[in-house]
């Protein structure tokens, strides 16, 4: 299985929850959208232990089916039509939960959140772990 990780799996992970880190241990690969980077390196940067937990990580990132993913124009396009269908149905969400969205399309992975937002977008697969 492909998954697209939140940032809250990831902090579930390194705070302990096993059902994450034994779930991601079963997965082909794991794509890390540059938008759950972004949140990830925001936190960290804003910790005390800043240099502990981004060398955390790192090690993450340089698992061999983990898969950063920046934002590219096929990603950038998707996006807007996420964002235009939810804006029209009147049911918005957190911006950056549409970019981790529309990197799942563009993957062809299901989003692994907690958040039951995503479950707004039409198409879309989301597990909780």
């Amino acid at each position: 299985m492909k998954v697209c990780i939140d940032s809250c799996v990831y902090i579930a992970m390194h705070r302990g929850k096993k059902s994450v880190g034994e779930f991601l241990a079963q997965c082909e690969e794991i794509i890390v959208p540059a938008a759950t980077f972004a949140e990830l390196t925001e936190g960290i940067l804003c910790d005390d232990k800043a240099a502990a937990k981004n060398a955390e990580l790192n090690t993450f990132l340089d698992m061999v089916n983990v898969r950063f993913v920046p934002v590219g124009h096929a990603i950038a396009f998707r996006y807007a039509e996420i964002a235009k269908s939810l804006r029209r149905r009147g049911t918005p969400i957190p911006h950056n939960d549409i970019w981790i969205a529309a990197t799942a399309f563009e993957t062809s992975s299901c989003v692994l959140s907690y958040d039951k937002h995503f479950d707004l977008i039409d198409g879309l697969g989301r597990i909780a772990p």
